[in-house]
């Protein structure tokens, strides 16, 4: 496809891809069908943007938790690592689930009871009507992100959620103007971003290590079969998204560092993606060789392809690769690689060329750049990090979340990252079942990406 190609050749391919074939005839919510007609029109109008602005200042931020099951105490245990935060309400509908919650802060040292919310799927509503909260910070399963973060923006709190941020196009607006409207912060908590690696890469781009950028490369390549199938934890709601669609279910782990280097949304912008599907075989497959044929999951049918590939051109013109494969046999790996006109990173494993240094047309290690571009917060608190999950971005992510509240900062992340890294979820789908057509991102900035994020 031609770096020229134009609005109307785009949505004439769309046009003679889809004839006949309405949204909800393929199988997608009722509100899809608007929302990818919106995708290729102008910014709609809008509250002030939420670029560049700050926290109030808190010298202890007062946190609540929706969602206390295996992630919710993982972020937990890393919000009471970075100290000078009290956690004032904890909500989950499993009242053992919050009461581990709770037992985990005592054992921390906190002696203070936490407000307790267990009386349903929207006692969480209950719970963002407090006066005694800044921030409500999500960890639910998928569908609920939307509902909480817009509960507590509009009762006047700051919303932090857990990856994606909203499963459809139209969620993602609704996040972009309930922020705008309260003028309170919609963070998606993208820890991939706060990796060391990633870190390290994105002072390299910022010093020009790499040259002018044109590709990057970004995945959630990852084989969760046997957690998909457990009767526990995930395996309760994440297996149920292979029954209903066919795309990239989880974009943003691989997208959002990626998009980082890239500057999406501060001088450049997500323009469009294809994506593709292989068929599906490995959830079968993991079902036949392990699940006891009375199990009630024979009666499942998995629609979404174990491998789903895409490609996505910025408005600068550069292109991002992006895969994802969570039903395979396959060593972990997010891709993220980033490439110039001066030489290129590809990770797992790490390495590097840049061009006039070491070996002509050989890979050098990370180590030798380590010295000159180790990020200044791992420098700070790399010690403290490495205690902590995901070999220490948690913890990294964490504590620049509650050193911007505490100082009164801009956050790292804005609602407009929540939904442009977020989309393409959806839109991958929608490419998915239109074969493979050119599926126009939304302009979630209205147009204010041009100016750098102001």
């Amino acid at each position: 496809m031609s770096d020229d190609l134009s609005r109307r050749d785009l949505l004439k391919s769309l046009a003679v891809a889809g004839a006949g074939l309405s949204l909800a005839h393929l199988g997608f919510p009722a509100e899809a069908e608007g929302s990818a007609l919106h995708a290729g029109g102008a910014p709609r109008p809008g509250a002030p943007s939420m670029m560049g602005v700050k926290f109030e200042a808190r010298d202890v931020p007062r946190i609540a938790i929706v969602g206390t099951g295996l992630r919710g105490r993982s972020v937990l245990t890393e919000l009471l690592g970075v100290g000078n935060v009290r956690i004032t309400a904890l909500c989950d509908i499993v009242p053992a689930k919050v009461e581990m919650a709770k037992a985990q802060m005592k054992k921390a040292g906190h002696d203070y009871e936490p407000a307790t919310y267990s009386g349903g799927e929207h006692d969480f509503e209950q719970l963002c009507a407090r006066d005694d909260i800044d921030l409500v910070y999500t960890a639910t399963p998928w569908r609920w992100h939307v509902p909480v973060a817009v509960s507590a923006m509009k009762h006047g709190k700051h919303a932090a959620t857990e990856v994606p941020a909203a499963l459809t196009v139209k969620d993602c607006w609704t996040l972009v103007d309930t922020s705008e409207a309260t003028r309170r912060h919609c963070i998606m908590m993208e820890n991939c971003c706060y990796g060391y690696n990633e870190l390290l890469v994105l002072q390299m781009v910022r010093a020009g290590a790499f040259g002018d950028l044109m590709h990057g490369g970004a995945a959630y390549n990852h084989d969760l079969r046997e957690i998909l199938f457990e009767t526990r934890d995930e395996g309760l709601w994440r297996r149920a998204a292979h029954l209903n669609h066919n795309g990239n279910l989880y974009p943003t782990h691989g997208l959002g560092p990626v998009a980082w280097y890239l500057g999406i949304n501060t001088g450049d912008r997500f323009d469009y993606m294809v994506s593709m599907s292989t068929p599906e075989f490995g959830l079968t497959k993991w079902r036949e060789d392990h699940i006891p044929k009375d199990d009630p999951r024979w009666k499942e049918k998995y629609v979404n392809g174990d491998l789903n590939s895409s490609l996505i051109k910025t408005a600068k013109g550069r292109t991002i690769r992006l895969e994802h494969n969570v039903s395979s046999p396959r060593p972990y790996s997010r891709i993220n690689s980033i490439e110039g006109t001066k030489g290129l990173f590809e990770d797992y494993p790490p390495r590097i060329y840049v061009e006039g240094h070491g070996k002509d047309d050989a890979w050098t290690t990370i180590d030798e750049y380590k010295p000159a571009f180790e990020h200044p917060w791992w420098k700070a608190q790399g010690e403290r990090a490495r205690t902590g999950g995901h070999g220490g971005m948690d913890f990294i992510m964490a504590w620049r979340l509650i050193e911007c509240m505490r100082q009164g900062l801009t956050p790292d992340l804005n609602v407009y990252d929540a939904a442009a890294w977020s989309a393409p979820g959806p839109l991958s789908e929608q490419s998915v079942a239109h074969g493979s057509a050119p599926v126009k991102f939304p302009d979630f900035t209205r147009g204010r990406w041009q100016g750098g994020g102001t």
